[in-house]
């Protein structure tokens, strides 16, 4: 991941992405480049522009995130809805009622 990282941050600062950079934040950060993954990265960069795949990840994840957000709010709806006890129900029953009545008077 840290050599992802290092290409995502050339990219954000604007530098060229290419093996001596990504090496030189690799070796800033402290880690042991292995020239191997470097030339592996680049070369799988070739041809790849890294705002449209940035912007594609945080659609996904919007997009996966609002079920998830959807389900959660209906497990605590429905949690809320098994806690009424059947004295509250029939309050609010009796309270629809006579609103219901103040309507046709």
């Amino acid at each position: 991941m840290e050599y992802i990282y290092g290409a995502m941050l050339l990219h954000k600062a604007g530098k060229e992405v290419n093996e001596a950079n990504v090496k030189k934040v690799l070796e800033a950060a402290g880690v042991k480049a292995d020239d191997a993954r470097v030339k592996a990265l680049i070369a799988a960069l070739q041809g790849v522009n890294i705002e449209q795949a940035i912007e594609k990840a945080s659609q996904a994840q919007v997009v996966a995130a609002a079920p998830v957000a959807a389900a959660a709010g209906h497990a605590k709806a429905e949690a809320k809805a098994e806690e009424k006890s059947p004295e509250e129900e029939k309050k609010s029953d009796e309270a629809a009622a006579a609103g219901l009545g103040a309507l046709f008077g």
